[in-house]
């Protein structure tokens, strides 16, 4: 018997998403560049050759090389790529086979289901800390943890792989890219911090649930690592502390299992550069071979052109 007390969260009061009031809409979301119809070599050719110009380069690069080569193209991504927006563009990119996984935080997972579901997400944390209600939208954790609750009972799908299969018939999955994955056969990973989401507060959270279907996607994530033996490339963009670390025990797991996980591109991108995507994504995992490079700026500029000067280079 414990000597701890614990919070009972079968009396938490949730709210309905559609009462909550969402800073996010579809409306604001990025449209998908089309080569066909727009001229944008002109303008890739105008971007000095110095410095991050010259590395964003070598960069997309690596990347249609890496997929030329059929080497994996791993995308590691933080919450804030959906929550600007970026959706289209990342799931463009999945259908035209230029990524081959996707990895993310469960943040990430929280705004891409609100958006299949509900065609919205991201509430405003300071107004609704005040009074307890922030991160109680009823629907998003019944959905999400209900979903995790019989994936753990029915098989052995992950976290990542049960949720895209539960969106395959959500009103507005054309913009999930948990879906987008599971359509096009690309391994999906959701990598859960118990405690830092949403859904962790809710009467429908299962801690035991959510370890186990987390650990099953790091399995997955792992085997997926394993394919980077002398060439592909590792994107982090916007997961400070989660993928960082996820993504190097992973590659420990590889090269312990006797895969020569090395040769290979890495690249963070954030607003900020934080010690863990430096040294744990861009330095340790390329240090005796392969090539990493840190390129600052907003998501929501930096992505849609990484997309767009990669499908110019295709």
């Amino acid at each position: 018997m414990s000597q701890f007390k614990k919070a009972d969260l079968s009396k938490v009061k949730t709210v309905s998403i559609k009462k909550r009031g969402s800073r996010v809409k579809l409306s604001a979301f990025a449209k998908v560049y089309n080569p066909k119809k727009e001229a944008f070599s002109s303008f890739v050719r105008s971007l000095p050759r110095i410095l991050i110009a010259g590395d964003l380069r070598k960069l997309v690069d690596d990347i249609v090389n890496s997929r030329k080569k059929n080497k994996p193209v791993i995308l590691m991504i933080g919450a804030h790529v959906i929550k600007v927006g970026l959706s289209p563009v990342v799931i463009d990119l999945i259908g035209r086979g230029m990524i081959t996984a996707v990895a993310m935080n469960s943040a990430a997972s929280i705004h891409d289901v609100e958006t299949a579901m509900w065609g919205e997400t991201s509430e405003d944390v300071a107004v609704k800390i005040e009074d307890g209600s922030f991160g109680m939208s009823r629907e998003t954790g019944e959905f999400i943890n209900g979903v995790l609750e019989r994936a753990r009972i029915e098989g052995d799908m992950g976290y990542g792989e049960a949720l895209g299969n539960a969106l395959l018939k959500a009103p507005k999955r054309k913009y999930s890219i948990l879906a987008a994955c599971v359509t096009h056969g690309v391994p999906v990973t959701v990598h859960a911090a118990i405690g830092t989401d949403t859904i962790h507060q809710q009467p429908s959270m299962s801690g035991a649930v959510t370890g186990e279907l987390s650990f099953r996607d790091f399995r997955v994530l792992c085997e997926v690592v394993k394919g980077l033996r002398g060439g592909g490339v590792v994107l982090n963009v916007g997961s400070a502390v989660i993928m960082p670390e996820v993504f190097l025990k992973s590659l420990t797991v590889a090269r312990n299992l006797g895969f020569d996980a090395r040769g290979f591109t890495t690249a963070n991108f954030d607003m900020l550069q934080h010690y863990r995507p430096r040294v744990n994504v861009v330095q340790r995992p390329t240090q005796k071979g392969g090539w990493g490079v840190q390129i600052t700026g907003h998501h929501e500029i930096m992505i849609p052109l990484l997309a767009a000067m990669i499908k110019q280079r295709m």
